[in-house]
């Protein structure tokens, strides 16, 4: 299929997959959703191009132009839950509840506790020009037709119940997520590679609700 994105993780489940800069190898951090959310919202908003004040006499500018892709936002609420790996007697369950599961989400927000200390050594010693802290490549995975590079940009957490020592055994983690599209992206870079097979994949799904809008309206004429 035109656009298929060759390092999509084959789930059956929605999952974040977090790779790490600079990509040193095939296994990313694949964190996958315990219950596949319910509900999903998605808001898409247009990425209007730069306007020069027209002069007198000058012809309209096309309001049609665009800088871009829209920038596109989404929220879902994910559902972490003890019960099944205590009732099985499950090690990491019993002595962390859901403390692990919280922690890879809340991760995605953060540098490297390793590159932390490398820029604190560095400002120590006053050698060096300090540069940002970078986070994980992370890829939204939603179905084959939606994988697509996202920043996490909200995190959260609803601790709902807890066992005797309170470690949370169940939690809600309301998250919100900003797709990157090529505009934020290095180029031939794998954020920007999953971003262009999602739009290719997305307009071959207009075009078959462009072939059911034929058959519609086809079925109407009297011939």
């Amino acid at each position: 299929m035109p656009g298929e994105f060759t390092r999509r993780p084959r789930l059956l489940k929605g999952a974040l997959v977090a790779y790490d800069q600079p990509i040193l190898g095939p296994i990313p951090n694949v964190i996958v959703l315990q219950y596949n959310p319910d509900q999903l919202t998605r808001t898409l908003r247009p990425r209007a191009a730069p306007r020069k004040p027209a002069t007198t006499g000058e012809a309209k500018q096309d309001t049609l132009l665009t800088a871009g892709p829209p920038d596109e936002s989404i929220s879902l609420a994910v559902e972490v839950d003890a019960t099944d790996q205590l009732e099985r007697g499950n090690r990491i369950g019993r002595e962390h509840g859901v403390q692990p599961a919280l922690a890879a989400l809340e991760l995605l927000m953060y540098p490297k506790s390793k590159e932390v200390r490398s820029n604190a050594f560095k400002a120590g010693r006053g050698t060096h020009v300090l540069k940002p802290e970078s986070l994980s490549v992370v890829l939204f995975v939603w179905g084959e037709a939606r994988v697509v590079p996202v920043r996490v940009m909200s995190c959260t957490v609803t601790e709902q119940a807890f066992d005797q020592v309170l470690n949370p055994i169940r939690a809600r983690v309301d998250l919100g997520l900003q797709v990157l599209s090529y505009i934020d992206l290095p180029t031939r870079s794998l954020g920007a590679d999953a971003f262009n097979a999602m739009l290719v994949q997305r307009e071959q799904m207009a075009q078959l609700n462009l072939v059911n809008a034929a058959e519609l309206i086809l079925g109407m004429l009297p011939v």
